[in-house]
């Protein structure tokens, strides 16, 4: 798949996260996650204090799309389903009822704080998430294409939340955090916004129709069997580990093959390097993972991010990744 030009994949997903970066400064990978689930049709988690660019990010990506639509839910414990999907209201002139769309029907949806919803409101959720659909009062609404739920939770505050159960952790394709910019960084982003925001003024960079051919492109990244067969067997060690209850689900396998994929081709290539799928174990699987007393022990007592890197360090011992070089992969078909 060699795709040259300024209309080609790679210079289109460039762009994008080109774009997205003039705004959120310092975070390509964190970005390249993001945008790399949107491409495979997914939905984020991003577990991270306030005030690191949660907001600004999903902003600054709707932005970015030309003619996409961009809509925020603020969690709260009187949050009720038809709040985000929407309602049938009776009209008093034509004698009917009106659907009146919720805020779940756009291009980028913002969930802030999706923790601080009751279950039931978290539950509205998972249809749309799934099938990209909501069905209300017996008919059934397509959600627009493409499709992302992006949604925050703060890992500090538990007063007042209602943790998401392992089902619909499973709905996100990927968690992660954006964490605190450098020095330097933080000095550039003071300086930008003395005048004002800099997302007043983001320029759409890629068109809908060109991000609807970047997912397609996706599908056409080339990965080696012996990859696909790691990425299965990686997935096994979840299951067998001592540490865990509950391993990953073969939706955890599909999540790290597309997003792998995706990663591959935000990158400028046209094929799947092991290292990609080292680079996003965790952000895939973790969250889809029940672990034993024994490791959330050794959580509290280290840290969580200390225990799930010896953890993927086990897993990454019990399933060595292949040992391959590019010109294994897919020659000089590297994507410009």
């Amino acid at each position: 798949m060699t795709d040259v030009g300024q209309d080609g994949p790679a210079a289109i997903a460039e762009r994008l996260l080109s774009n997205v970066e003039t705004v959120v400064l310092g975070k390509r990978d964190e970005i390249k996650l993001v945008l790399g689930a949107m491409l495979c049709g997914g939905h984020v988690l991003l577990e991270d204090v306030p005030g690191t660019a949660k907001t600004v990010l999903a902003r600054a990506l709707a932005g970015t799309i030309e003619r996409s639509t961009f809509a925020r839910v603020q969690c709260t414990p009187d949050l009720q389903p038809s709040d985000v999907t929407g309602l049938s209201v009776f009209d008093q002139k034509t004698r009917d009822f009106e659907f009146r769309p919720g805020p779940v029907f756009a291009n980028i949806v913002l969930v802030d704080e999706i923790n601080r919803a009751m279950p039931k409101t978290q539950s509205a959720l998972l249809e749309a998430m799934a099938e990209r659909q909501i069905t209300i009062d017996r008919v059934t609404r397509p959600l627009p294409d493409p499709f992302l739920v992006l949604a925050t939770e703060n890992p500090i505050e538990h007063e007042g939340t209602f943790p998401l159960p392992e089902a619909q952790l499973d709905r996100f394709l990927v968690r992660g955090g954006l964490g605190y910019p450098g020095s330097e960084n933080e000095l550039r982003i003071m300086r930008d916004q003395r005048h004002g925001h800099p997302i007043a003024s983001l320029d759409p960079a890629v068109t809908l129709e060109e991000l609807q051919k970047l997912q397609r492109a996706v599908e056409d990244v080339y990965m080696d069997e012996l990859i696909e067969r790691w990425i299965v067997r990686l997935i096994e060690t979840t299951r067998e580990s001592e540490q865990t209850a509950v391993g990953a689900s073969v939706r955890g396998t599909l999540a790290l093959d597309r997003l792998a994929r995706a990663w591959a081709l935000l990158d400028g290539r046209s094929f799947v390097r092991p290292g990609d799928v080292e680079r996003l174990f965790l952000p895939v699987v973790a969250h889809r993972i029940v672990f034993r007393p024994a490791f959330l022990a050794e959580a509290r007592r280290s840290g969580r991010e200390a225990a799930l890197e010896a953890f993927e360090t086990g897993c990454l011992e019990a399933a060595p990744a292949p040992e391959l070089r590019d010109a294994d992969l897919a020659g000089d078909t590297v994507v410009r």
